[in-house]
This record gives C-alpha cells, structure tokens and sequence, in this order.
C-alpha cells in the first residue's frame, strides 16, 4: 500500500502531534506514524503521569501534617497501587483525547515503525503490514529514551528507569536516586513523600545545576530538612542487583569510595535521542545522535525537518510543542500559504519547570551566567516568608529571583522556588517574549493575595525598592 500527503510527520508526542494538528488547520493533507502510543512518551510515560503521581504524594503528605492547618487525621496510608492506577488512568484518558483530535482534524494515522528511504518519503511497517508513504515534507519528532548507565542496564526489577519508576512492582524502602535533574529529583520528591528513604548521588557541585546557584542551595536544605540524602560531586561507580537489593560503589567528594546497600535504584543520567535506525544518518547533520536544526526545524534536506527531544535541547514537552508549530507554519509558507508568519525559536525565553516539593520554575540567564556573558547585573530576591498568601497556606518556603541587565533595565531571568511557581513563571516569560524592562513590571499591578505579589517584589528589590523585608 502507498500513500502521499503534504506533510508526514514521524513521531506523535508533544511536537509531533501538535505539528499535525496544525498541518491541518493550515489545510495541508496530514499523516502521522507512531510505533507506539499516540502522545507519545510526554503523555503516556512522562510529564502528564508523573505529575498525577506527584499530586498523591502531595495530599498524602497535607494529610500527614494537618495539624499544621487546625486538622485531624488519623491512620493516614497510602496505596502505591491505587496511586499508580490513578496515574494510569489519567495517561489513558489523555491518550483518547489525541486519538480524538487525530480524528477531527482528519489527520490520518499510519501505526507502525518507520524508515526514512528519503527527505520525503518512508516506509511504515506496523499493522497494514509495509505502507510506502511520500509527502512534500517530512517532519521527524522520534523523541528519546532514558541512558542507561553502562556497567548496570535497567532491568526493571531493581534498577529503574522512568518508566518502571511510574508503574513500580513494590514499593522501595531504600532508594538510591542517580542523577539530580528534573526527572531524578521529581521522582526522589514523590517517593520520599511516600515514605521510602531516598539518597540522591550527583556528579557535579550541586543538584538541578541547570538552574541558578541559589535555587539548587535552597532545595538541598529542603529536601535534607525532609529527610533525604544528598550527595553531590559524588559518581557511582559500580551496581550491582540482585534478589534481595542493590550494592553501590558510591565515591564522595573526598575521594573515598563507600559501598552501600538500597532496594532499588532509578537512573536518571540523561537522554538518548530516538535517530538509530530510522534513516536519518545520511539525511541530516548529527550531533551525538541529534538532528541539527535551524531555528525554524528545517534540517539539511529539503523538505525535511525535525523537532523536539530529537534535536539539542532542552528537552522539554512545551519546547517540542512550540517547534512543531513553528515548523508546520513554514512548511505552510513554503507551499504557498502567506497568511503565515512564523518566527524561528528563542531558546532563551524556554521556561523550565521541576515538580519536585518545593516546585521550581525559571526563564533565561541565571545570575552567574548573565555575568559570564559580560553583563553588568541588578538582582532582586524576594523570600515567600514576606508574602501574605504564601503564609496563609502554610507554603512560606521559597523566593522568586530575578536578574536585570543594570544598563537597559532588560529582564535577563527570573528563577523561582516554592509553592505553584511552576504556574506563575509565565508572567515573565510573557515579560521576556515582550522584551520587557524593570519599568513595565514595576508599573504591573499585581492582585492581592497572591503568591505572584512575589515577583513584583523581586522586581523592587533588583532596584532597592521592595516594600514587603
């Protein structure tokens, strides 16, 4: 069986489908081919699932401290099992919905592995047994998996990726965590929530080194006050599993190697891109396995393009997201279409978030960054312990940073932890995307009582101003 379209998009997460989608609402005749679950990995194995899971662990733990609010509760349990479940089905229920969106869009959706033979054209080999597909434009958005360390492969019995992670055979009383990024520290956060005993190991100087210096010194503090381990400038260097458990050969930051013993371990020591054995070799510049892409997803084929995990990050689902519709717009314009006007990516106004317990949020440079690039800064700092609403919940742990450019008054980030940071740090990426100076967020009026009241007061502070410490 044969078949051409406009666009054929290989890969049906967060990029690839939302590409589709709007393919088609442009008007371009769509096709997607996925191998496994419409949503891809996002929806079904990573960001929507993991924060189900975080959510139990948050009421579970509101439960267990309700007489901080004026409660009693009494024989508080939790259920790994019905957790899990819940978890499952919010994954499913979203699964439907694109399958929905795939129908009434009348995009058409070929399930099976496919194969580039060319810029344009693939073979899909799935459930119609070999297609031969061919299309104007071709967009790869295969995604990637968790790396595996090298010396202990996950086996899911023991040693966990993610995905078991999610869906765990028992719980872990002993949990030894590699790797302090988001994925790692989401995933220490929740079962330490659920009562495991959790060590996090992380090779550099701190953990979530991605964000500003201050955000991973005030988590450290909040997840050891939580009762976590937290060995930083420290590698595993052997695991070994078994029945029973499994020993690490853990070296700390003096150089000594101790051997340890825990249930279970979760690897969260990067990503691998999903380019093997898909065609792409010849086809497209790669870097370690990425797709090399321009700011519009345009690789060095004509007609082919690629978006999200499987290009250089970072690797996020709001990321990919955006990339498919800058991609789709292009492809658009290039067939003709000039009511579109599409704008290459800005990776540096990509907001990050971590759903760990304190959340983190942020946006462009951190403060040590800003002044690597030559920048003369002004920084605010406002503690959530000086905002009304944040007392009142019982949330008064947290800041919001924010990092100006001391000449123009340029936003040059904003890093923020505490409680549902991760819903506020849009405001200054709206700030950042308008190019936006101390002066407009100054002038912003911000509503009372509200954790936001915050990034005013961070944005006062930069400028000796902050009415509130």
């Amino acid at each position: 069986m044969s078949a051409s379209y406009d666009v054929i998009v290989l890969g049906s997460g967060p990029g690839g489908y939302v590409a589709a989608i709007r393919c088609a609402q442009l008007g371009l005749k769509t096709a997607i081919v996925e191998r496994e679950n419409l949503g891809g990995i996002c929806l079904n194995w990573g960001c929507i699932p993991t924060k189900a899971l975080l959510r139990s662990a948050e009421i579970f733990h509101y439960m267990q401290h309700a007489g901080d609010y004026g409660l009693k509760a009494k024989e508080i349990e939790a259920d790994l099992e019905a957790v899990v479940k819940r978890s499952r089905g919010v994954a499913k229920q979203l699964n439907q919905g694109v399958t929905h969106l795939m129908k009434k869009n009348k995009i058409a959706v070929h399930m099976g592995e496919g194969v580039l033979t060319g810029p344009t054209a693939l073979t899909v080999k799935g459930e119609k047994g070999e297609e031969k597909l061919t299309a104007k434009h071709v967009i790869v958005a295969t995604g990637a998996r968790a790396r595996d360390l090298p010396f202990a492969p996950a086996d899911g019995k023991r040693i966990w990726t993610y995905r078991t992670a999610m869906t765990p055979p028992e719980m872990p009383k002993k949990l030894l965590v590699i790797g302090s990024g988001a994925i790692g520290i989401e995933f220490a956060s929740f079962y330490n929530d659920m009562g495991a005993d959790v060590t996090v190991v992380e090779m550099l100087d701190r953990i979530v080194p991605v964000e500003d210096k201050d955000v991973s010194d005030f988590l450290e503090k909040s997840l050891k006050k939580q009762g976590m381990t937290i060995m930083t400038g420290a590698g595993v260097e052997d695991v070994k599993a078994d029945a029973k458990g499994v020993k690490a050969k853990i070296k700390g930051k003096d150089g000594k190697v101790s051997e340890q013993e825990f249930s279970h371990c979760i690897v969260a020591i990067g990503i691998v891109p999903n380019t093997e054995n898909i065609g792409i070799e010849k086809l497209a510049e790669m870097d370690r396995g990425f797709i090399q892409i321009d700011p519009y997803g345009r690789t060095k084929s004509k007609g082919l393009w690629a978006i999200g995990d499987c290009t250089p990050g970072p690797w996020l689902a709001h990321k990919a997201s955006h990339e498919g519709v800058t991609a789709a717009e292009a492809i658009a314009q290039k067939l003709g279409n000039t009511d579109v006007h599409p704008h290459g990516l800005d990776r540096n106004n990509i907001p990050g978030c971590t759903y760990c317990h304190p959340q983190i949020a942020s946006v462009g440079m951190t403060e040590a960054k800003a002044k690597e690039a030559g920048y003369e800064v002004k920084v605010g700092n406002f503690p959530f312990i000086g905002n009304g609403k944040a007392i009142a919940l019982g949330e008064a742990e947290g800041f919001t940073k924010t990092v100006f450019d001391a000449k123009t008054g340029e936003l040059l980030g904003a890093h923020m932890i505490g409680a549902e940071v991760t819903e506020m740090i849009q405001g200054y990426v709206v700030g950042k995307t308008l190019e936006t100076t101390e002066a407009e967020l100054m002038q912003t009026v911000f509503p009372h009582p509200t954790i936001s009241e915050s990034m005013h007061e961070s944005v006062l502070a930069a400028y000796g101003l902050a009415l509130h410490i």
